[in-house]
């Protein structure tokens, strides 16, 4: 084709323009009034001189919507790739369903230093708190999907759609998914001057007092709210539950004497049981014991048979984040649980980084799939409920 001045002109649905960028095919203007023909077909325009002419030749060809459409989604694409391979260029936000100081937030703040040195950026931490953990994963799947807000998040996104009978999200579809973390397993505390020292002292105990027996969780449909609601139904009591704003206050209360019980994360309780001063311990939530822990012997061999409840963290973007910018941040989150600062820290709080083949968006997707389908049915078993 010989060389010549290129313009397309179309208007579909009132639009005056196909796509934002001027382009040879995609710069759109309005040959508006007309029939629906009219609207569905764009006249593609050039002009070229015929040889040994001093006349210039004008010949008009009929392309489909279609085709306009596709030409303007490969700019589109093509500008997508373009920002991609520039991102990151300013902070990332690191968004947290819970307080500050509580487990989730303590593994947040972990990952924020060397995740930014690998970007370029600064990671922020925002605590974004309320409704059991749910605000946090509904801020995220709105937010724009550039990769500059993500979220961090346990159990609870597996949890939430049986807890809740309306979910603002759904984290099978809403979600882009970075990787998992870490697992964390739980520990089963009361304040010091509890009446029991030991398990089987407190099972006596709160069967006989269960109306006055009060324990805390770090909100409505939070894993430490799981976690006492699988106690009561193993242990056949009903106890008085008080819910609050992330572990780090129930933590405060406890240790103060204002509850009595409460089952929270080891990246939470290690340092307070070490301490030997301001709670009592009664047992680790996993089969086996803890090697940070290993005088404190699980649930499961002081009679609670099968309880098993360890706390998997992963890591999300809101859906339609380009793949290279999922890419990034992967890569991002695979240093940072190498990093030698954040395994030492890891490991003193009883928790167990995961895998690299965890550490992969695959990796999450299959489990938060499988922990979705898991805990339906548990909490159907159980009665739980968040509502």
């Amino acid at each position: 084709m010989a060389s010549g001045a290129v313009e397309a002109c179309g208007s579909f649905d009132g639009l005056n323009h196909l796509c934002p960028v001027k382009t040879g095919v995609c710069t759109g203007r309005n040959i508006a009034s007309g029939n629906t023909a009219q609207r569905v077909h764009a006249a593609l325009r050039f002009t070229q001189n015929t040889p040994g002419d001093n006349e210039m030749t004008t010949k008009t060809y009929q392309v489909s919507r279609r085709t306009l459409l596709s030409a303007c989604a490969l700019v589109t694409l093509g500008m997508g790739n373009a920002m991609a391979s520039n991102w990151p260029d300013k902070a990332i936000t690191l968004v947290v369903p819970y307080s500050a100081g509580g487990p989730t937030d303590v593994v947040a703040r972990l990952l924020a230093v060397p995740m930014g040195q690998v970007l370029g950026q600064s990671v922020l931490v925002e605590n974004t708190v309320g409704a059991g953990g749910t605000i946090a994963p509904t801020r995220v799947a709105k937010a724009k999907n550039d990769g500059y807000t993500i979220l961090i998040h346990h159990m609870g996104m597996a949890t939430a759609p049986a807890l809740y009978k309306k979910l603002p999200y759904d984290p099978l579809k809403d979600f882009e998914y970075i990787g998992q973390v870490l697992d964390v397993p739980m520990t089963l505390l009361s304040r010091k001057d509890f009446p029991a020292n030991n398990f089987q002292e407190l099972q006596d105990y709160v069967k006989k007092n269960q109306e006055k027996v009060s324990l805390a969780n770090a909100g409505i449909g939070a894993v430490s709210q799981l976690c006492g609601m699988l106690l009561m139904h193993q242990l056949g009591v009903n106890l008085t539950t008080i819910p609050y704003k992330g572990a780090g206050p129930a933590m405060n209360d406890l240790m103060g004497g204002q509850v009595d019980l409460l089952c929270d994360q080891t990246t939470q309780t290690v340092p307070v049981i070490k301490d030997g001063k301001r709670v009592k311990v009664f047992g680790v939530t996993t089969p086996e014991r803890l090697s940070s822990l290993p005088d404190i012997p699980t649930l499961n061999e002081q009679g609670l048979k099968g309880f098993d409840v360890k706390v998997w963290h992963g890591m999300y973007a809101p859906k339609g984040t380009p793949k290279e910018v999922i890419d990034k941040i992967n890569k991002a989150l695979n240093v940072a649980i190498k990093d030698d600062n954040v395994k030492a820290r890891i490991a003193d709080l009883s928790s167990d980084l995961v895998s690299p083949e965890k550490a992969t968006p695959e990796g999450l997707r299959k489990h938060l799939t499988a922990e979705v389908a898991r805990w339906a049915k548990v909490i159907k078993e159980t009665g739980v409920t968040a509502e």
